[in-house]
């Protein structure tokens, strides 16, 4: 038996980069996995999806819509789902006195106020968990460490790392555990957005490592706080981050 078999949960964002492989990683471990994007497939050169992942087009600023979605999924699995992975962000690369007001609206918006959305939405489903309910929250590097040019990205990260310690301590008894995952460096799209190559020499010296990660790293540790042997562990945030945070001088 897999290790996650007989589970089923949600993933947000994940038609590429992190989510995608945090996707692939549950559904290998024999979760179904259903992934909500705004492409609602896999990206033009990301791959196939492993077996096990349902794409599903939708926008979750979108509640109502959003609603009927988890209500829909959670139909098909006894009325509950076990899992939620918001994992759908966005960012912009702007020195903070001319940074666009409508981008940090954008960025606090899909970042903060759906995830908070999304996790209410699936608060009631989650609750009905057999296994205890899932949360997991993907914050950054930027929720503990300060970086030029992106500072509502950072401001929303550390946003998110305040909800899940706060959800964490509110629905502790009510058969829900959130945590959250704080990647280092991984190639995506947004990393490519926001580094040039004199900003990626800085970011891979400033870590014992010195390397870029693997995603499916983050999958790993997705799947370990989806399993049993996480069941006692909350309001907590895991860096997978080739040892940047404990990176001294």
């Amino acid at each position: 038996m897999k290790e996650l078999e007989h589970l089923a949960g949600i993933v947000t964002g994940g038609s590429s980069g992190i989510g995608f492989q945090i996707a692939n990683v549950l559904a290998e471990a024999g979760a179904a996995v259903y992934v909500i994007s705004r492409t609602g497939k896999p990206k033009e050169g990301v791959g196939e999806s492993a077996p096990g992942v349902v794409h599903i087009k939708g926008d979750i600023g979108d509640e109502t819509a959003m609603k009927q979605v988890v209500a829909q999924i959670a139909a098909q699995h006894g009325g509950c789902i076990d899992f939620l992975v918001n994992n759908a962000g966005v960012s912009y690369k702007c020195r903070a006195e001319n940074f666009p007001m409508e981008q940090f609206d954008r960025i606090m918006e899909i970042n903060v106020r759906d995830v908070f959305s999304m996790s209410v939405i699936c608060y009631p489903y989650l609750k009905l968990s057999p296994v205890r309910g899932r949360i997991i929250n993907i914050t950054s590097m930027s929720a503990h460490l300060g970086f030029s040019e992106v500072v509502p990205y950072c401001t929303s990260k550390g946003a998110v790392l305040s909800m899940t310690r706060a959800l964490a301590v509110e629905w502790a008894q009510d058969n829900i555990c959130v945590n959250s995952i704080a990647p280092g460096w991984f190639r995506s799209k947004m990393t490519e957005q926001v580094v040039d190559p004199a900003r990626e020499a800085k970011i891979l010296g400033r870590m014992p490592l010195h390397a870029y990660g693997d995603t499916r790293d983050l999958g790993a540790m997705a799947k370990f706080l989806c399993g049993s042997g996480a069941g006692y562990i909350t309001g907590q945030d895991f860096a997978v981050d080739g040892g940047a945070l404990a990176f001294g001088y």
